[in-house]
């Protein structure tokens, strides 16, 4: 099983674009643009070729035709990468047609439902021979391996908090604003007695330097099911998202709470001129961005801890982070590192294979752990 020819659905997209810049890095592969709009697919392809290692081509496919495993059997893909989202509400229509093409599969899904779901085509994927993974993003690809990497020598998690705050400057996608907006005022699924709105209510973490202090809310994510089953002791988990300019995220909980009192039944319908609207303040406040992953728990001799690995993205360079794990997931399938079946993107990637994605860019990481 190879990745040597990777066709990216959606790569000429807000994620897609990205992607293909990082794959373009990669000698030995063969890397196909492809999407709906063939001028924007082969603007991109000749944007990049002076500079490419990789092979690159652009092609037109409809990831929503009812002829898409026909379209696909024709680009001869070994790997297929779908970089378009929003992601809430899809199926795995596109899997599956990887999956009878014999090509592998990864997307860059960061919706609950679809990202756990994914386990569901495990046995075909096995009987094809292919390597089928959803998540490959921030979360939970991302924040699942710094959980792993805080937890190494740990005997039991009490707690697992992850947050996210993109710099206001940084350049954002509709369909980004899309999924954001499918939760604000909606209920997110947690386990316990607490219930726990979208976007409702706010608290201040302090990331590193030079973001600093910023509000986050909750928001719904593959983590909230996949993390705690995985650790000893089952630890609670809550991630927050934040924007950086205090009026816009607090506009954000008043859209929570007029949601909440069915004023507004779904936010994510209203995307493209809540976005207008937000881009009119792109000049305001900064370009860096940040993450963080924070556990508690026991380490094996008893000794009570508290860790936090954090990520600081400047320059613009914040919406590559989505794209990390993809790119790694190629490298590791064209290297015959993977096996066959469908998961998601949890405990598959290292810290260390985030960093070689993003030697290049103005990302930098702190492990929390000497």
């Amino acid at each position: 099983m190879t990745g040597r020819r990777v066709v990216v659905i959606g790569g000429y997209g807000f994620f897609g674009r990205r992607l293909v810049e990082r794959l373009a890095w990669q000698p030995d592969i063969h890397v196909i643009v492809a999407g709906r709009c063939p001028a924007e697919a082969q603007a991109l392809v000749c944007q990049l070729r002076p500079q490419s290692r990789a092979r690159l081509d652009a092609a037109v496919l409809d990831a929503m035709s009812a002829d898409l495993p026909r379209e696909l059997e024709s680009l001869v893909p070994s790997t297929v990468v779908l970089a378009s989202g929003p992601f809430q509400g899809q199926d795995y229509g596109v899997a599956r047609a990887c999956i009878s093409s014999g090509a592998n599969y990864i997307d860059l899904a960061d919706a609950r439902a679809f990202v756990c779901g994914i386990r569901g085509l495990e046995s075909n994927a096995k009987a094809a021979g292919v390597f089928v993974s959803s998540g490959a993003s921030s979360v939970p690809a991302l924040s699942g391996a710094a959980v792993d990497h805080l937890a190494r020598d740990m005997a039991t998690l009490d707690t697992i908090d992850i947050g996210i705050s993109p710099g206001n400057r940084t350049e954002r996608g509709l369909a980004t604003v899309k999924a954001i907006l499918s939760y604000c005022g909606k209920p997110i699924p947690v386990d316990g007695p607490s219930r726990v709105i979208g976007w409702a209510g706010a608290r201040r973490h302090r990331f590193p330097a030079p973001v600093g202090e910023r509000w986050l809310s909750p928001c719904d994510v593959p983590d909230l099911t996949l993390l705690p089953g995985r650790y000893a002791g089952v630890p609670s988990v809550q991630f927050g998202a934040g924007l950086e300019l205090g009026f816009l995220h607090r506009g954000m909980n008043a859209m929570a709470w007029a949601a909440g009192r069915g004023l507004v039944r779904d936010w994510s319908a209203h995307a493209p001129w809540l976005k207008r609207a937000a881009d009119m303040f792109k000049s305001r406040g900064s370009d860096a961005g940040a993450m963080h992953v924070s556990v508690t728990g026991l380490r094996r001799d008893g000794v009570e801890v508290s860790r936090t690995w954090s990520l600081v993205a400047t320059h613009r360079d914040g919406p590559y982070v989505p794209t990390l794990a993809a790119a790694a997931l190629v490298r590791k399938l064209k290297e015959g590192a993977l096996s066959a079946g469908a998961t998601p993107c949890v405990g598959i990637l290292s810290l260390e294979n985030f960093e070689e994605e993003s030697r290049d860019l103005n990302i930098h990481m702190a492990k929390g752990i000497a």
